[in-house]
C-alpha cells in the first residue's frame, strides 16, 4: 500500500509542476512538497516497506545522506555557475558576443546558437553550457517566445553534446569512471548519433521559423566621464576570468580528483576576490555596488534551486523504495533487446532523473555480460544523456534553464517535445544503422 502511495505522491507532485501556470503554485513548492513527503512516507512506513528488515531507521538515514552528498554537490554547483554567469554580465562581459550578433535571421541563428551550444557542452558540460547560453540568450533577444524557442534548442544542443563526451553529462561520467566506456570510443560511436539528434530539431524549427527576430536595444556604453565607468579591461578580465572558471572544471576535476563544485567555487573565490579589489577600492565604491557578487548572489533565482533539490530529494526516494530499480527489471524481462530497453531507459529519464536509472542498468547488468564498450553502454549514454531533452525537467540542463527563464512545462510539450523526439529517434536510428 505504502509502495503505491510513494508512486501516487511523486505522480501529483509532477503534475503539479506541470501545471505550475494554471494551479498559481510556483513549480519550487510542488517539487520540495513531493520530495519531502515521499521521505516522511519512507521513514514512518519503513517496516512495511522492507518487511525482512533491511530498512532500518539508520540504513534509511545513511542512505539519505548518501544522496545528499550527491545532490548537494549539484546544488552548490548551479548556485556557483549561476554566480559566475549572473557577474560576467554584470561586468557586461557578454557585449564581447552580444555586440557582435546583429542579425535578424531566425534560421540562420538558430544554427549558429544549436552548434555553438553542442560543441561547447563536450566542453563543459550540459548544466553549464545551458546556464550560460540561457543568459546570452536573454541579453540580445526582446520577444518572450522567442527566447523561449531558442532556449529549448539550447537545452536539445546541450543534451546532444554532452552525450558524446566523457565529460559533457553526468551518466556518460558515470560510465566513464565505472570503466563501461572508454574516452576515444564513445567518441567515436555516439559523435555521428548526436549530431543527428541535434540536426532533426535544428531542421524542423528551421522551417517552422517565421519573420525576423526583435533584438534588445542595447544600452550605450557609459560614458567617458562616468565616475563609475567600467573600464574595458576590467570588463574582459572579469568575462575571461569567468570563462576561464567555466571551461577550466573537467580540467580540475581530472587533475586533483575533487568534485566539480570544488572547482567553479575555487575560480567564484578569485572572481570575488578580483571584483571587491575593483570595486571596493574605487573612488566612487558605492556606485559600483550593483557589481559587487555580494549584490549578485541576492539577484540569483533561489526557487529554482530549491526546485531542484525537490526533484533530485523525490527521485533519491523513488530509488530507496524500491521503484526504479523494479521498472529496470520489467524492462529487462518484458523487452530483452538492448535497443528495445535504451531507447525506453531514455524517455523515462525524461520523467525521472537518468542518474539512478543509468546507476540501475549498471547494477543490474555486470560487466561480465556486456563488456567495456559494448553497445549496451554507448547506446544507454546516448539515450540517457539525450531522451531528457523531450521534457524540460527531464534533463539537469532543462531544469536549470526553465529556473533561469521561467519556461513553461506546457509550453515546452506542445512546441519542443516533437522535435526533440524526433532528434532521439534519429539518433538511435543512426546507431543502429553504423554499428548493428
Amino acid at each position: 500500500m505504502l509502495y503505491l502511495l510513494i508512486a501516487l505522491i511523486f505522480i501529483v507532485g509532477y503534475a503539479g509542476i506541470a501545471l505550475e501556470h494554471p494551479l498559481k503554485v510556483n513549480k519550487a513548492a510542488s517539487a520540495v512538497l513531493t520530495g519531502m513527503l515521499i521521505w516522511t512516507v519512507i521513514m514512518l512506513g519503513h517496516e512495511q516497506l522492507f518487511p525482512t528488515g533491511e530498512g532500518g531507521h539508520e540504513h534509511l538515514l545513511h542512505q539519505l545522506y548518501e544522496h545528499i552528498s550527491e545532490i548537494a554537490s549539484i546544488l552548490f554547483f548551479l548556485l556557483g555557475a549561476m554566480a559566475v554567469v549572473e557577474l560576467m554580465d554584470a561586468h557586461e562581459g557578454f557585449r564581447v558576443i552580444t555586440d557582435r550578433i546583429r542579425s535578424t535571421n531566425k534560421r540562420a541563428l538558430l544554427w549558429v546558437i544549436g552548434i555553438l551550444t553542442f560543441f561547447l557542452s563536450a566542453a563543459l558540460d550540459n548544466m553549464t553550457t545551458a546556464i550560460v547560453m540561457a543568459a546570452l540568450l536573454r541579453k540580445f533577444i526582446r520577444d518572450k517566445d522567442d527566447v523561449w524557442t531558442f532556449a529549448g534548442l539550447v537545452i536539445i544542443a546541450a543534451n546532444a553534446g554532452g552525450a558524446w563526451s566523457p565529460i559533457g553529462d553526468v551518466t556518460t561520467i558515470m560510465l566513464w569512471i565505472g570503466g563501461q566506456v572508454t574516452t576515444a570510443n564513445i567518441m567515436l560511436k555516439l559523435f555521428l548519433p548526436s549530431v543527428v539528434c541535434l540536426v532533426l530539431p535544428l531542421l524542423w524549427l528551421s522551417v517552422r521559423a517565421k519573420g525576423r527576430l526583435n533584438l534588445v536595444d542595447l544600452p550605450p556604453q557609459q560614458e567617458e566621464g562616468s565616475a563609475a565607468r567600467l573600464g574595458t579591461r576590467e570588463k574582459y578580465l572579469v568575462f575571461f576570468i569567468g570563462m576561464a572558471t567555466l571551461l577550466g572544471v573537467p580540467l580540475f576535476k581530472s587533475v586533483t580528483h575533487l568534485p566539480p563544485f570544488m572547482g567553479l567555487m575555487l575560480g567564484l573565490g578569485v572572481l570575488w576576490v578580483f571584483t571587491e579589489f575593483i570595486h571596493l577600492r574605487h573612488p566612487q565604491w558605492s556606485e559600483r555596488q550593483h557589481m559587487t557578487v555580494s549584490s549578485i548572489l541576492k539577484r540569483i533565482d533561489h526557487s529554482s534551486i530549491l526546485f531542484f533539490l525537490g526533484i533530485l530529494v523525490a527521485v533519491a526516494g523513488l530509488q530507496v523504495a524500491g521503484h526504479l530499480t523494479d521498472m529496470a527489471h520489467l524492462l529487462d524481462r518484458s523487452l530483452g533487446n538492448i535497443y528495445a530497453i535504451n531507447t525506453v531507459i531514455g524517455m523515462l529519464s525524461a520523467i525521472v532523473d537518468n542518474v539512478p536509472l543509468v546507476a540501475a542498468a549498471m547494477g543490474m547488468y555486470p560487466m561480465t555480460q556486456f563488456p567495456a564498450d559494448h553497445a549496451f553502454w554507448e547506446l544507454l549514454a546516448y539515450c540517457a544523456g539525450t531522451g531528457g531533452s523531450m521534457l524540460i525537467i527531464g534533463s539537469a540542463a532543462g531544469v536549470a534553464v526553465m529556473g533561469i527563464l521561467g519556461i513553461d512545462f506546457m509550453w515546452y510539450v506542445r512546441r519542443m517535445t516533437v522535435p526533440a523526439a524526433l532528434g532521439y529517434v534519429g539518433g538511435i536510428l543512426t546507431f543502429w544503422l553504423m554499428w548493428h
